[in-house]
């Protein structure tokens, strides 16, 4: 079996798994009760906390935890656009964002807000000039993903926040989803107000994931009831879920840089070998410091990307034709609409997505590639 599809979620590590069970054994009292059960779940669950905020450089008490990316998005937007509406009615970001932000910024437009859709180029990277004839007094929040889940495109954030600052009082968030531990970030010496991650991404469990919010940021809350999380994600917390979180974090946090720039070699490695063996293949990432390492976007000319899902999937190899959010919608991609490609490559896309520290080796690459070579002899018109 040749995986990748790890974009879409990754396979949990196994001292993860050993952590989850562990404090599934021995740590399962409610972290709000005052008995020792209770206390020591709470432990467990600050522990946690601070092994992820010393990985983020930034204090615990802005790491919030939460189901995963979907609600950490949706937390930070709904709670910065209700808490601030008196600011004014503007909203910028891209048309290249996940599903669990456009949607919540069109429910938003919906409701009267004005929104600034930015563009982005053939490889999905926005204009910072356009950002900044955007900005305004009016701007209440401007909200711009780290790296792109369907091409690997590393924006600017830490840069676009500043110009953001330096125009408005508009906060600033970003979807880290794609980004965590395997791009680098500095929140504490950036001006990102909030940043998103999810644990599924990075070997870690599912239903888990956290939210960094800024001291100097107020919310109103998203989810109201027993008040946990500092009143801004109400729910029993998920131990075992955030404790295998932090199992993650420690086990990557001193190898994923390397891991980055063996990642980034492999990658252009695997492009050209794919150019060399398909010339028809057009690649849709960047191959520099521009794109992440972990992600390769690409298409054939006149086939259905999942025409070429399922012919690799017939040998075991499994890629995805986009988000897998959004997987079962058969409408071309809206991040690849945004980058105006071609209607004859938009139908033939697929991804190719890493975990940490996992390309494909030189045998499983030649594997991959004359499995994708004979799909496209065989059903592809050119």
């Amino acid at each position: 079996m040749l995986y990748l599809d790890n974009s879409s979620t990754t396979k949990t590590n196994k001292e993860v798994m050993s952590t989850v069970v562990s404090v599934m054994e021995n740590y399962w009292g409610n972290p709000s009760s005052l008995h020792e059960l209770g206390v020591l779940s709470e432990k467990v669950v600050k522990q946690s906390r601070k092994i992820i905020s010393d990985f983020l450089q930034v204090t615990p008490e802005e790491v919030y935890f939460t189901s995963g990316g979907t609600e950490s998005n949706n937390i930070f937007i709904h709670g910065v656009l209700e808490e601030y509406k008196g600011r004014g009615n503007h909203i910028i970001t891209t048309k290249t964002e996940h599903p669990a932000v456009v949607e919540v910024i069109k429910s938003f437009e919906e409701k009267g807000w004005r929104v600034s859709w930015l563009d982005v180029d053939e490889f999905g990277l926005i204009s910072l000039e356009e950002l900044k004839r955007e900005v305004s007094s009016e701007t209440v929040l401007t909200t711009i993903m780290h790296v792109n889940n369907e091409t690997g495109t590393i924006q600017p954030v830490e840069e676009a926040a500043k110009i953001v600052k330096e125009a408005s009082r508009s906060l600033f968030f970003s979807d880290g989803v794609q980004g965590f531990m395997k791009v680098p970030i500095n929140l504490e010496k950036s001006k990102i107000d909030g940043y998103s991650i999810s644990g599924h991404k990075i070997n870690g469990p599912k239903g888990i994931g956290a939210l960094y919010i800024s001291k100097k940021v107020r919310l109103k809350p998203f989810l109201l009831g027993g008040g946990q999380e500092r009143g801004y994600r109400s729910g029993t917390e998920n131990v075992p879920g955030i404790a295998g979180l932090a199992k993650a974090v420690q086990i990557y946090k001193d190898d994923y840089l390397s891991f980055l720039e063996t990642g980034k070699k492999k990658k252009i490695l695997f492009a050209e070998k794919l150019k060399e063996n398909i010339p028809e293949i057009k690649i849709n990432s960047f191959l520099n410091d521009k794109g992440s390492p972990y992600i390769l976007n690409c298409s054939l000319p006149g086939i259905r990307g999942e025409t070429i899902l399922h012919s690799l999937e017939e040998n075991q190899i499994y890629v995805s034709t986009g988000s897998a959010c959004s997987g079962k919608d058969k409408s071309y991609s809206h991040v690849l609409r945004a980058m105006n490609l071609d209607e004859r490559y938009l139908m033939g896309t697929i991804r190719i997505s890493m975990a940490l520290g996992s390309w494909p080796d030189k045998s499983e690459t030649l594997y991959f590639i004359q499995k994708l070579k004979e799909t496209w002899e065989r059903l592809g018109s050119g």
